[in-house]
């Protein structure tokens, strides 16, 4: 089964050197353990386009659709055999990129 662990940040600003190094690290032991899908690190919340095509004339907004003092810095696609797995692999992602994390599964 495929989950999303999704990096929830509260400050600007981007990993620094000893977290990224830290990061590298797990990124290598999910794709030696056989979890990895895919990762990827986001841009600032305030370089975002909001973009509303529900009335057939697409709106585009920038910045967030939310003003929140947490956002989502990026995110790990990781294969795990149940939640038990995914939640033991979010921990150590959460220490190794020194932030929260949230973890939902794919339907």
């Amino acid at each position: 089964m495929q989950y999303m662990v999704s990096v929830i940040f509260d400050q600007p600003g981007l990993a620094t050197p000893d977290e990224q190094a830290a990061i590298d690290v797990f990124n290598d032991r999910l794709q030696a353990e056989g979890h990895w899908v895919f990762a990827g690190g986001l841009a600032s919340p305030d370089s975002a386009t909001v973009i509303d095509n529900r009335s057939g004339e697409a709106m585009l907004t920038d910045g967030p659709f939310l003003e929140s003092k947490e956002f989502l810095a990026g995110f790990w696609i990781i294969e795990a055999a149940d939640l038990d797995v995914a939640l033991k692999l979010a921990a150590a992602g959460s220490r190794a990129c020194n932030r929260k994390v949230e973890v939902r599964p794919f339907r």
